[in-house]
């Protein structure tokens, strides 16, 4: 194959994975735990069963490799209010009780095996740092509202 040919390969690959799949999943963080889990933490290569039946799978795993680039960019330029939203949802989604998802994402840090290989550390440390600091206010919400507090008054969110 030329260069050229897998470069359109890729582009469309990454055009067919947005409207097929990608589309379907409407927060960034939803987004970035989607790609995350469709690479190989041994070796950092992507896989996914419907793109690699109609692309290579070199093309299916660089479109899903830049898609999660895409989408961590994004993440970090996200403001912390909105990050803190999309945990809720996020949250909401599992079906898991609040207090033991903050517990567990404070502890785990599971966040960290959600970002692309090869990012800029710096950003990557911003990210988790904004990870950080939604999941104190989730569980400052959690606690005012277990305290008696009405659920209508969160704290307030701190400009970034």
């Amino acid at each position: 194959m030329t260069g050229l040919h897998e470069f359109r390969e890729v582009e469309a690959a990454v055009t067919d994975f947005r409207q097929r799949s990608l589309a379907r999943v409407l927060r960034p963080l939803d987004r970035l735990i989607y790609l995350s889990s469709m690479r190989d933490c041994n070796t950092g290569v992507y896989y996914h069963e419907g793109l690699s039946s109609r692309f290579s799978e070199q093309a299916a795993s660089e479109a899903l490799a830049r898609c999660h680039f895409e989408v961590f960019r994004e993440m970090t330029s996200a403001p912390l209010g909105d990050l803190v939203a999309q945990m809720e949802a996020y949250i909401a989604s599992t079906h898991t009780y609040p207090a033991d998802f903050v517990a567990v994402w404070k502890g785990l840090e599971p966040y960290r095996v959600a970002i692309p290989v090869d990012m800029d550390p710096l950003l990557t440390e911003f990210l988790f740092s904004n990870f950080k600091v939604a999941l104190a206010i989730l569980e400052s919400r959690l606690n005012s509202r277990s305290a008696g507090e009405p659920a209508s008054s969160p704290p307030p969110i701190p400009a970034q």
